[in-house]
């Protein structure tokens, strides 16, 4: 602290304005030169440092420093197409953020159930993901410019949802593709989605299964993220992230509030292609859908 450090001497102060008897590496971080080795060496009680000592070695008074310790990873493989797509994204898609919740009370009470039910029926390892992958699936086929990609200067709008899934294995991202979601049962998607993210975990995943996506989900959920920005998997027009689930207020019809858990979602549009106001209602669809998402279910 600067209320440690010994008074400079005359001497010190002499040679810091006269640039004199200044070592070229000193006791602080990263070798770093400091008041008090100023101070010492105009004093002649400590020893100038070796010339040109290597950056990034920090002294211990007379002893020898020790060096950084650091680990260089070369950026390839799969890291590297990983980064040339995010950036190629950023670079060709004006990206924009919403940001909504919505209540999760009856989610929650229909995962209890789905995990109480009987094995054969398929529905009893459903997760939250899994129940967000069934919505998207349905609303994406009423709000068909969010089922879209954009390519050499044309946009063009699928009647199919083909859904990516964003899986985080040791390897890096992947985004292997739940193929004509809208026509799978949750059972069925809550089946391919494990399968895809199986196959992704253990390196054995078909590239054919890696492309071709309409629109893409990606969940931070279970980190406890509150909000974040996804960034586009292009060429589609849009991204929604799953966040986690937080206690909110929420108006109770009788005048007062009750605390209840919602789950957050942020959905990044490419704003060149679809306006804001376009994507806040697809948010709004999703955000009452999951509110009553038991009646969805049953449709």
């Amino acid at each position: 602290a600067a209320s440690q450090r010994p008074p400079l001497t005359a001497a010190a102060k002499e040679a810091l304005r006269s640039g004199g008897a200044i070592p070229a590496s000193g006791s602080g971080i990263g070798g770093r030169v400091t008041l008090e080795d100023i101070a010492a060496v105009a004093s002649g009680a400590k020893a100038a440092f070796a010339q040109g000592a290597p950056a990034g070695q920090t002294g211990t008074g007379a002893a020898a420093s020790k060096a950084d310790e650091y680990t260089d990873t070369p950026i390839k493989g799969i890291r590297k197409v990983i980064a040339e797509r995010m950036m190629s994204s950023l670079a060709t898609a004006a990206q924009f953020t919403l940001n909504a919740s919505a209540s999760a009370v009856r989610m929650q009470k229909l995962r209890e159930r789905f995990k109480a039910s009987d094995p054969a029926m398929g529905l009893s390892k459903v997760t939250v993901n899994d129940l967000i992958l069934f919505l998207a699936s349905r609303l994406l086929k009423d709000y068909s410019y969010m089922n879209a990609v954009k390519k050499d200067g044309v946009v063009r709008e699928y009647k199919n949802v083909h859904l990516g899934m964003a899986v985080d294995t040791p390897r890096g991202l992947m985004v292997p593709v739940i193929r004509n979601a809208d026509a799978l049962s949750l059972a069925e998607i809550s089946a391919q989605a494990k399968y895809l993210a199986g196959e992704c975990q253990n390196g054995s995943i078909s590239p054919d299964l890696l492309s071709g996506s309409t629109f893409t989900i990606t969940n931070l959920g279970n980190t406890g993220i509150e909000s974040f920005t996804p960034v586009i998997n292009a060429p589609e027009v849009a991204i929604l992230g799953v966040c986690g689930i937080q206690p909110k207020p929420e108006a109770n019809g009788q005048g007062s509030y009750d605390i209840v858990p919602h789950l957050s979602f942020s959905l990044t549009i490419d704003h060149a292609v679809v306006d804001g106001a376009p994507a806040a209602r697809f948010m709004k669809a999703l955000c009452l859908a999951l509110k009553d998402i038991d009646i969805w279910i049953a449709k």
